[in-house]
């Protein structure tokens, strides 16, 4: 694959304007599919959920999942849209070796929730409204996986292997209206609009919102307009980009290529492009299609959906608190500054510091713990931090801290003994021996026989050179194996000298 051209960043900007819009895939997590009884599973043994329905054999008839509906719903309201009193579904025409059917089951001109809008705050303190045009339902597509070749992709692949399995399972599309405006924030604005929704839907409870196993997903269609111009330019749209700083990159990626062919005298095609994660590039995919194109016309066999206002009342009361509100006021209630509340944010461990302080740990504590060792032990084992251990455990150990019965260095081998599988906190500290020794008996003699082997420490610290206690303290801290109270150690010391 040739390397494209691409512009300096800045230099893009100056001569271009960027306009953006997105759409963003959301898996609902209900337990069968959109239209028929197959599990909606993820990982399950390649074409094992899976029926005459999904599959599109002679015979199967769809049959509309309520809690998708429902799902659909709140998720609408959550977007301030408004729900249509009917919606319906429609056949989107098109042919492609993962849509068994031929046609995937979507909403075309009469989607479930439509003009919504979206406000995020950019690392700046920038505000931006994200304006939503429509969110609609429809059933998600098989995977793919092409074997041999150099690129992963169909073309120069030796074979192609199909699953099935996601075929089926209900999506909400979320599309935005056009975005001008963002400028130079053009990357982050995608990154940050998408964890949004994201955010959203994970709070929700309609979705996993787990980007890596494609629960969420996100089309990103960026074109470039010349400064002074009123005219639009023409767009591409990036299939499909999973993780939210590959939309960052995808965006930026995007503005810098079409700038440098723009500013040579070219034209942009209207396609489809491919994100590669490990170069850091987009290729061209397939020239994008216009509505026209799909054939859509209304699905025969499935009615269309008109809940009832009092339902939707009735939803939109189940709402929870929306996760910028959230945001705010946890940063007001912990105390945290700016930058160290964005640290736990951006460390997405939200949830976690506040289950572990409702379990009875001090937000400091619950910080220190949650951002320092446990995330380094989750980085290492590569896997989310609030899957190695509970907030409720996390609280226990701040407070074996707290009381004096562990040391910093004493708590994390006892956490480690948690993760382990070694039982609470407590239970590791007594079937390991790791409480730290308060017996001033049991360090006075260690400290004699320190002392006894560097006799003139006592004299430097009465000379004044109290920092002489140091090379004590560490033999002490040494010969206890690390469960001495630093602090108390250094006390009977300065106490030995003073006598």
């Amino acid at each position: 694959m040739a390397t494209a051209e691409l512009m300096d960043y800045d230099k893009a900007l100056e001569l271009f304007e960027p306009v953006l819009g997105f759409e963003v895939h959301v898996e609902l997590n209900t337990a069968t599919k959109m239209f028929c009884g197959c599990a909606n599973e993820f990982g399950s043994g390649a074409n094992t959920n899976t029926c005459p329905t999904c599959l599109g054999l002679p015979g199967g008839l769809p049959q509309v999942n309520e809690k998708a509906i429902e799902s659909s719903i709140r998720l609408g309201l959550a977007l301030g849209c408004d729900i249509a009193e009917s919606s319906r579904f429609a056949r989107k025409n098109y042919f492609y070796p993962d849509l068994a059917k031929d046609f995937q089951t979507s909403q075309y001109d009469e989607p479930i929730a439509h003009d919504g809008v979206v406000t995020i705050e950019l690392e700046n303190g920038r505000e931006l409204r994200i304006e939503i045009e429509r969110a609609h339902m429809e059933e998600d597509a098989g995977k793919l996986t092409h074997v041999g070749g150099a690129t992963g992709r169909i073309q120069g692949a030796d074979y192609s292997l199909v699953d099935f399995n996601r075929g089926g399972v209900p999506l909400v599309e979320i599309v935005t209206k056009m975005i001008e405006g963002a400028e130079a924030d053009a990357p982050e604005v995608g990154r940050t609009y998408v964890r949004a929704i994201r955010d959203l839907v994970k709070a929700l409870g309609v979705s996993n919102a787990r980007m890596e196993e494609g629960n969420v997903r996100c089309d990103a269609n960026v074109s470039l307009r010349r400064r002074g111009s009123s005219e639009l330019g023409t767009r591409t749209e990036t299939k499909n980009v999973n993780s939210l700083r590959s939309i960052e990159r995808a965006v930026r990626y995007e503005i810098q290529r079409q700038a440098a062919i723009l500013d040579a005298g070219g034209t942009i095609t209207q396609e489809t492009r491919h994100w590669h994660e490990d170069t850091g590039t987009t290729s061209a995919g397939r020239p994008k299609s216009d509505a026209d194109d799909y054939r859509y016309f209304p699905e025969p066999d499935l009615v269309p959906v008109a809940p009832s206002r009092e339902w939707v009342e009735e939803l939109r009361g189940t709402l929870p608190e929306a996760p910028a509100a959230r945001r705010k006021r946890l940063t007001a209630e912990w105390g945290f500054t700016a930058l160290e509340f964005q640290d736990v944010d951006n460390a997405e461990l939200l949830d976690e510091l506040e289950a572990t302080i409702a379990a009875g740990a001090t937000p400091a504590a619950a910080r220190k713990w949650w951002t320092g060792e446990i995330a380094r032990l989750a980085n290492a084992q590569g896997v989310p931090a609030g899957t190695l251990v509970s907030p409720q455990h996390v609280a226990e150990l701040a407070a074996l801290v707290d009381a004096g019965t562990l040391t910093d260095r004493l708590a994390r081998q006892v956490l480690e003994g948690v993760i382990a599988g070694e039982g609470a906190p407590q239970e590791v500290v007594d079937a390991r021996g790791l409480a730290v020794v308060s017996d001033d008996g049991a360090l006075i003699a260690a400290i004699d026989d320190a002392l006894a082997a560097q006799p003139d420490v006592l004299e430097r610290i009465r000379d004044g050179k109290v920092q002489a206690a140091g090379a004590v303290i560490g033999a002490v801290m040494k010969a206890m194996k690390g469960q001495a109270d630093a602090a108390r150690v250094r006390e009977l010391v300065l106490e030995r000298a003073s006598q």
